[in-house]
């Protein structure tokens, strides 16, 4: 079976960036931003999606969002 991953918390590794300035300039509440980065989710809202890849300057949905065989 598969499982969704969200990359979000390697993304904003990658590029020094850190929870509360993403929150900040994607403008979604910070405590959306570490449920996302913890995997804590059950949900995924599509605004709060765009949000952040526009403030990541992300072009495909695939670099935030991955299935994985599951463990």
């Amino acid at each position: 079976m598969k499982k969704v991953k969200i990359k979000l918390l390697d993304i904003l590794k990658e590029r020094g960036m850190t929870q509360a300035q993403l929150a900040d300039k994607a403008e979604v509440r910070p405590n959306a931003i570490s449920n996302l980065c913890r995997g804590y989710v059950d949900r995924l809202s599509i605004e709060h999606i765009e949000k952040i890849c526009h403030a990541l300057n992300i072009e495909s949905i695939s670099e935030l969002i991955e299935l994985v065989d599951e463990k």
